[in-house]
């Protein structure tokens, strides 16, 4: 029964994330053409691990986060880098994502990546262990060169001695260079 209600409150966050400029943004016209963003950026903010695998060093934690977005053309890919950290390690997650316009200005997107955990066995906002990441998220332009983000992401199977599934949440604001 735990476990059934993480799994529903990482999926309720997660769709959070996703559902909620399509509420925001409702009030559009459905005739203005969904431009997005094509920012390609570098930002900083707060990351906050939400589960616990049940064993030794595998509580949840809050930590920070660098993130980076590069633009791959004019497909709707796009390259990504995040690195999580708290006090104790850090975790490189490398991610490919597919980006949704769904707002001027404003993206939807989804990740699958791979995270190395720099210390296995010590706990990081997405888990004690490497693992294969999955994630979705937003991102807007607020103002110029400014952009605001913030997007769940799932470490599977991102404990040691346990088959649990790490959440973490991530938010942050960057900064666009191209």
């Amino acid at each position: 029964m735990k476990n059934i209600l993480k799994s529903f409150v990482a999926i309720s966050a997660l769709s959070s994330f996703v559902v909620a400029p399509l509420i925001i943004n409702a009030g559009q016209a459905s005739a203005q053409p969904k431009r997005g963003t094509d920012a390609s950026y570098v930002g900083a903010g707060i990351a906050a691990g939400v589960t616990n695998g049940g064993q030794n060093n595998d509580a949840a934690n809050f930590g920070g986060n660098l993130t980076g977005r590069v633009k791959l053309g004019n497909t709707p890919l796009s390259a990504r880098g995040n690195v999580l950290w708290n006090d104790e390690t850090t975790a490189i997650i490398p991610e490919l994502s597919v980006d949704v316009p769904i707002a001027n200005r404003t993206n939807a997107f989804v990740t699958g990546g791979y995270s190395f955990v720099e210390q296995n066995g010590l706990p990081t906002p997405l888990g004690n262990r490497d693992s294969v990441v999955v994630g979705a998220g937003v991102e807007s332009e607020v103002a110029r060169n400014f952009i605001v983000y913030s997007n769940a992401k799932v470490g599977l199977r991102a404990y040691q001695n346990s088959p649990a599934s790490a959440v973490s949440i991530n938010g942050g604001i960057g900064y666009r260079f191209r």
